[in-house]
């Protein structure tokens, strides 16, 4: 059976309902995967030092302690709470673990939160693997992974977004591909062809896939429209290219940030159906 990871502490519910980060579509996919009769593996909370492979101590040391100051709090969006505190570290433990059973499993790992850099960091740190992949499919362009492993040379990065969306500054990945806003299914999945070939011939041991649904046309932050077809095709072409060069998938949800939680929920949850 598939490996799906999940840790009650990915909604923190300390973040109000109408906030434009949908934190209660983690709680939503859960009980939708539970209902179809999916059990999950519960991750320990990451310790301190993981946190260190990808950031700055100083940094991890105030968002543990709560001490952050507000002016870096809003470039996150959220106040940083003991219960986004705890999130955060059951993110990164429930990513690491996600990766581990993806190299266990020969299939793939699931988990709701993409800390993609320290579970990469993590697995090449401890010999687990030689080289890692990471495709990229949120809509938003990459950034953060790109920054923390452009030193890596044992990491190969991509994404594929849209290319007028946010950050304004997109420091390169070794593979990116912007989009037009508008973007649909067919153009979408021709570009996906491209990036997934890219990174499968970099010769990885292991590919982070970050499954952001936020590409679909009802997505209010998005400014693509993939249809839920589109996104299932997706997510297919990159689980079966995978399966077929025999190369682990660790996939992880991205963005997504619908009105609608539970159609948000919902679209999280087809992931899973093409990775069983």
């Amino acid at each position: 059976m598939l490996p799906l990871v999940h840790h009650p502490d990915y909604d923190a519910r300390t973040v109000p309902d109408d906030h434009r980060f949908p934190m209660r579509k983690y709680a939503l996919v859960a009980d939708m995967l539970r209902a179809a009769g999916h059990d999950f593996i519960e991750p320990l909370l990451a310790p301190e030092a993981w946190l260190h492979l990808a950031h700055d101590p100083a940094y991890v040391g105030a968002i543990l302690s709560q001490t952050l100051d507000a002016k870096a709090a809003r470039r996150i969006g959220f106040e940083i709470t003991p219960a986004i505190a705890r999130r955060s570290r059951a993110a990164v433990g429930g990513t690491c673990l996600a990766a581990r059973l993806a190299l266990d499993h020969g299939a793939a790992g699931f988990c709701v939160f993409n800390d993609v850099a320290v579970g990469a960091r993590l697995l090449l740190e401890e010999g687990a693997v030689r080289r890692v992949a990471v495709i990229d499919c949120d809509v938003h362009h990459g950034d953060g992974t790109a920054l923390i492993l452009a030193s890596e040379p044992r990491a190969f990065t991509s994404s594929l977004h849209c290319e007028q969306n946010w950050p304004r500054e997109k420091p390169p990945s070794d593979l990116d591909i912007g989009l037009p806003k508008g973007t649909g299914d067919a153009a979408y999945l021709a570009a996906l062809e491209r990036l997934v070939a890219e990174a499968l011939a970099s010769g990885a041991d292991l590919v982070f896939y970050n499954a952001g649904v936020d590409p679909h046309a009802d997505d209010r932050l998005g400014l693509l429209s993939l249809s839920d077809e589109g996104l299932a095709a997706r997510d297919r072409f990159v689980a079966e290219a995978c399966a077929s060069a025999d190369v682990p998938l660790c996939a992880v949800l991205g963005g997504g940030y619908s009105f609608d939680a539970s159609a948000v929920a919902r679209r999280h949850c087809g992931l899973v159906a093409a990775l069983a």
